[in-house]
């Protein structure tokens, strides 16, 4: 069971999203504006949180920072009418995990927050505890990012992406399947929110990786053992 909070000023939608979530088995909670939520969740961690970026308080970009610094753990998927590209950007951008636009199937909410609840600690039995690239270590049961010079705060998913790509160094990988291994298998949305968290990566980790554009295809997370080329300068989002 996951602890869950629907953020949602319209009681129609926040409380049937709410009930359906119980049905599930899990403990979710509806708040009708940010500063209920952020209440909420101060006093309660949640797993996952659903927004809905046009609250009548608290701007959704400002609401999903704030979110995001207070619940780092926390899966953080935006419920919204916003359609446009620059808003999915900017949502992935202040910390969203996934973005779903309204209207929605409740059957497609359902399977994303099975899967992101799934993923939120992907460790398999079996697989190596440790990944080591270069200096870089990806301490994958504790869910750990090291360096000579301390720990790299990751978010989820961009934990889960690195790992994916570290775990084959110099082999190319599609963007389907890394959506699909990384996000959800039925994954239904825009592709762009591996773009951003790639971008992330590549921030947060500066020279201790490289992780080249694949256009047309994906990303390849370059070995570095291998010879250095052309091909292996890092690309651009």
């Amino acid at each position: 069971m996951a602890r869950i909070v629907v953020i949602e000023d319209d009681p129609t939608i926040g409380g049937g999203l709410a009930s359906a979530l119980r049905v599930l088995g899990h403990d979710s909670r509806w708040c009708g504006d940010g500063a209920a939520a952020l209440k909420c969740i101060e006093e309660a961690p949640a797993d996952l949180v659903l927004v809905d970026l046009g609250l009548p308080d608290i701007d959704g970009f400002v609401l999903c920072r704030t979110l995001r610094e207070q619940a780092p753990d926390a899966v953080l998927v935006v419920l919204t009418a916003r359609t446009g590209e620059m808003d999915v950007i900017q949502a992935l951008e202040c910390g969203a995990d996934d973005y779903l636009t309204k209207p929605f199937r409740l059957a497609e909410l359902q399977a994303r927050v099975t899967a992101h609840l799934r993923r939120a600690a992907p460790h398999t039995p079996g697989a190596a505890p440790e990944i080591r690239i270069g200096s870089l270590v990806i301490d994958r049961a504790a869910r750990r990012c090291l360096t000579a010079k301390g720990e790299v705060a990751l978010r989820p998913r961009e934990f889960d992406l690195l790992v994916r790509l570290a775990a084959r160094p110099g082999e190319a990988v599609s963007r389907e399947v890394l959506m699909s291994e990384v996000w959800d298998e039925n994954w239904f949305g825009p592709t762009k929110t591996l773009d951003v968290h790639v971008a992330a990566l590549r921030r947060k980790l500066g020279s201790l990786v490289r992780i080249t554009t694949l256009r047309q295809f994906g990303y390849r997370l370059e070995n570095p053992e291998a010879p250095s080329g052309p091909e292996g300068r890092p690309g651009t989002v």
